[in-house]
């Protein structure tokens, strides 16, 4: 019997089919070039490289660079769950009461519900985050800005920004990003978490 000589696309169809038994998404493939680019905290630059629209709500991936002292407000996803895989450099995160270290190829999972926050300790780091279902992308692409635009000289991420596109997003802030040497996530600001 002569090999099959399909293309990643008809592959994907063929796999997809009715009757084919796999369920999957259409394939979506595409280049660096591609990927729109946002600026996000501290100044660094988030790649969305897979989006609801692209995966069928699915799931949803970016890949942050960026500098040092970059950290999230503390905060609770109701709609997905969070991934992220360090590639370089090395963060905290704090999941409930709990801080971990995380350095390159460790890998933090942070349930929906459950409050978190990170801030990248490292010169330098690069991650990527894998968000189940897709969705998270929209907030970024609120809160944070389209680098395929011209940037106002004084734009900037601020709290009334991130809190309105966490709120849009089905995300609650609910207090400030934690100090490095922050043993957890404190009790009062756990206590604000709404239903």
């Amino acid at each position: 019997m002569p090999a099959l000589d399909l293309s990643a696309v008809e592959l994907f169809h063929v796999c997809s089919s009715p009757g084919s038994g796999v369920a999957m998404s259409l394939a979506y493939l595409a280049r660096d070039a591609d990927h729109q680019k946002i600026e996000w905290l501290h100044g660094g630059i988030m790649k969305v490289l897979l989006d609801g629209d692209k995966t069928n709500g699915q799931l949803g991936m970016v890949r942050t660079r960026g500098s040092g002292g970059a950290a999230a407000p503390v905060h609770v996803h109701s709609r997905e769950d969070e991934v992220f895989l360090v590639l370089e450099g090395e963060g905290v995160f704090w999941v409930g009461d709990q801080r971990q270290q995380v350095s390159a190829g460790g890998v933090a999972f942070l349930p929906r519900g459950l409050p978190h926050a990170y801030r990248m300790t490292s010169d330098h780091f690069d991650v990527i985050t894998l968000c189940t279902p897709a969705g998270i992308e929209e907030f970024f692409r609120a809160a944070g800005w389209d680098l395929s635009k011209p940037k106002p000289p004084q734009w900037e991420i601020t709290p009334a920004t991130l809190a309105a596109a966490a709120a849009r997003a089905g995300q609650q802030i609910i207090g400030p990003p934690l100090a490095e040497h922050e043993p957890s996530i404190p009790t009062d600001i756990l206590a604000r978490v709404t239903e």
